[in-house]
Parts: C-alpha cells; sequence; structure tokens
C-alpha cells in the first residue's frame, strides 16, 4: 500500500515538476539528468521478485490498455499469405510476402530463409526504423541474408505508412498499436510454418524497429531472444506517433520509461547495443545496470548484455550487425560458422537487390480487392478511437 500510495504521489510531483498536463511521454521527456533521479526513484519501488513482478505486471497492463490491444480483432490464423518471386541467391533464398494483419489490413515483407533444406529453423522478426525504404536498403539486405544463411528464417516487414505498407499514413493516431499488431501477425505466421522451431524465435530492430522490439517482446513471451539497437533510453520515449503517440508508459496510477520496458524481457536473453551520438550514450551508466538489477533477481544475468559503441552514431552498422550475429548464434543455437570470416565478418556473398525485385505488389501483381485504404477506413473498420 505505502508503494502505491508513494507511486501516486511520484506522478503528481511528475505533473507539476515537468509540467506535463497529459498521460503522453513524448520525445525527451526528461533530460538526462532527470532521468538519472527517476531511475533510482524506480528502482526504490521494488527490492526482490515479488515487488519487481507487481511492478512489471502493471507496466506490461499499461501497454497493452495503453495501445488498446485489446480491442484489436481476435484472430488466429488466417494469414492469407501472398509469396512472389522467390530468387535463390548465395546459401539464402529472398520472397517477397504479404499476410494479412486483419481482413484487408497487409503486412507488407521480404522472408530470407536458408537455402538448404534441414529441419527446423530459427524464425526472426526484422522491423525497421523511420525511412521511407528502409527495408531495400543495403544495410537490411545484409542483416537479413546473414542470419538467414547462418540458419534463420527472418521475415523483414515495413512501418505502416512506409514502402508498400501505404494504406495508411505513417503518422496516424494509431500507428503505435498497428505496428504492435502487425508484429503480433508476423510473430504468429513464423510459428505456422514448419520449418521454424517456435522455441527458437528471436526479434531485433533499430531505432523505431528497436522501439517495436522491446514493446512486442515486454508483452509476448513468445519472443524467446530480442535486441533492440540504439534505442532504450531512459530519458528518450521516442519522438514519433508510432512509439510515444499512445500513453503505454503513464497513467494515472503509474509511471514507468523503455527501460523498464525493455526489462520485461528478463529472463530471456536481451543484447542492448547503444552508440555515444543520441540518446542511448549513457547506457552503459544508466540504462544497462538497472536492467542487469532486474536479471539478477532470475539469475540471469549473463542472458543480458551492452554491447557500447561510443565512436559510433545512430545506425545497425556493420559492428552493430556483426554483434547480433554473436548473440543470435549463442541464444537460437544459429551457425555463425556458415559466414565468411577472416578477422571479422564478411557480407560480400550478399546480392544487394533493387527495390523493384523486393516489392509485393505492382502493376502485375494488384494488392487484393478487399483492401482497406486510408487512415479513416482502416479506424472505421476497427472501430477503434483514440479519445
Amino acid at each position: 500500500m505505502k508503494k502505491t500510495v508513494s507511486l501516486i504521489a511520484f506522478t503528481f510531483f511528475c505533473l507539476l515538476v515537468y509540467g506535463q498536463d497529459n498521460m503522453l511521454c513524448v520525445g525527451s521527456y526528461w533530460s538526462e539528468d532527470e532521468a538519472n533521479i527517476v531511475m533510482k526513484k524506480f528502482a526504490s519501488e521494488w527490492n526482490d521478485m515479488e515487488s519487481w513482478q507487481q511492478r512489471s505486471l502493471r507496466i506490461k497492463k499499461g501497454i497493452i490498455d495503453g495501445m488498446k490491444m485489446d480491442k484489436m480483432p481476435k484472430i488466429t490464423g488466417n494469414f492469407n499469405p501472398i509469396i512472389r518471386n522467390t530468387k535463390v541467391m548465395d546459401g539464402y533464398i529472398v520472397e517477397n510476402i504479404a499476410i494479412e494483419s486483419f481482413p484487408g489490413f497487409f503486412v507488407t515483407g521480404n522472408l530470407y530463409r536458408p537455402s538448404k533444406v534441414d529441419g527446423k529453423y530459427a524464425g526472426i522478426l526484422s522491423p525497421h526504423g523511420h525511412m521511407k525504404d528502409k527495408r531495400y536498403t543495403d544495410y537490411i539486405q545484409w542483416r537479413c541474408a546473414a542470419l538467414a544463411r547462418m540458419g534463420a528464417v527472418v521475415f523483414a516487414y515495413d512501418m505502416v505508412g512506409y514502402a508498400e505498407s501505404t494504406q495508411v499514413n505513417h503518422k496516424m493516431p494509431i500507428a503505435l498499436l498497428l505496428q504492435t499488431y502487425n508484429s503480433k501477425r508476423v510473430l504468429e505466421y513464423l510459428l505456422s510454418r514448419p520449418d521454424v522451431d517456435p522455441e527458437r524465435i528471436g526479434m531485433t530492430g533499430a531505432s523505431g524497429g528497436g522501439t517495436q522490439t522491446f514493446v512486442l517482446t515486454a508483452i509476448d513471451d513468445r519472443i524467446k531472444v530480442a535486441a533492440p539497437v540504439v534505442q532504450v533510453s531512459a530519458h528518450f520515449f521516442g519522438g514519433c506517433v508510432c512509439e510515444s503517440g499512445m500513453p503505454i508508459h503513464k497513467s494515472a496510477d503509474h509511471q514507468t520509461n523503455n527501460v523498464e520496458i525493455a526489462a520485461l524481457c528478463a529472463p530471456r536473453p536481451l543484447l542492448l547495443v547503444s552508440d555515444g551520438s543520441d540518446w542511448t550514450r549513457n547506457t552503459p551508466r544508466i540504462e544497462y545496470p538497472y536492467i542487469q538489477r532486474v536479471y539478477a533477481l532470475y539469475n540471469a544475468e549473463h542472458k543480458v548484455e551492452n554491447v557500447h559503441l561510443p565512436a559510433e552514431r545512430h545506425d545497425y552498422g556493420y559492428n552493430k550487425r556483426t554483434a547480433l550475429y554473436n548473440f543470435f548464434d549463442h541464444y537460437l543455437d544459429l551457425d555463425a560458422g556458415n559466414i565468411p570470416y577472416a578477422e571479422g565478418y564478411k557480407e560480400d556473398f550478399v546480392t544487394i537487390l533493387p527495390p523493384e525485385d523486393l516489392m509485393v505488389f505492382g502493376e502485375e501483381s494488384p494488392r487484393p480487392k478487399n483492401t482497406l485504404q486510408g487512415d479513416e477506413a482502416v479506424m472505421a473498420y476497427l472501430k477503434i478511437s483514440v479519445n
């Protein structure tokens, strides 16, 4: 009871001191100095497994309620996959794919898988950050092809409103909900495949893809290994409506941040990759120690890692990708030996394909007739209001 009163008092304190008059925590909601103090306050709210689990349940409920996940359709199966343009490459296969997230709304992307049929593989969700055509970039193709050659079925899919996900605008009011639901459907599609091992499911993305990674991991235990890259921050909550446009961090009786949301992965393996030029520059000193303390409750300190690259910037560059390769190799039982290595992993076996070769839909392959088009049409179908 005392802790509940204390937390409510702290919420009102934040309202007064930081001038926040609503439940959205947007962008740099706190300064770095404020976040340092707040993290100490959060740490004082729990001191053992029981008190942490009570707090973690409240955080998880806040995410689900805040994004209105319980208002989404309850669908099992019915992916109606559209798979086109299968391309056999050097040790991996690339396919263009769309699955139906809910009737009339499609998740568009590419499926990378090993070229050799050999039992069941790991499954990996690969969301991405903010860029119009990011799925087609060389660094996403390098990462997904490498993971496929290591022994994983990788689904690289579009952020809503970008690349081929043009049924809605990216900054629509429920973008956060749609992206999380899409990720859930991608997860369930991978789990439905006979060539995927349900006990070896990983997820990784950078920036806004990192947000998608730790949000789904927090609320869905079917993600077994997670690697959010350059995004977990104590003071920065995500500057886009797709990250902080719905009240998943704060309610009338709780306040949290992305550090605690990422910590809900415990005791599953978690890799934090941070750099020296963005909101993750303090990770070794602020965010990582807090998450380590959570993992210690489970005697799982060895399952959370931080690769900090102080001389690098905000991206999913080579050193970040290769840190991921080792982490996923270990925890998803992949075979990194399938990637050429000489004082570093070699990605030059990957053929970088042009966007037109990676698109699902086009003049000769149009969208299904039941496609919902426009923000209003999608929200009317879902009967979801943000008010």
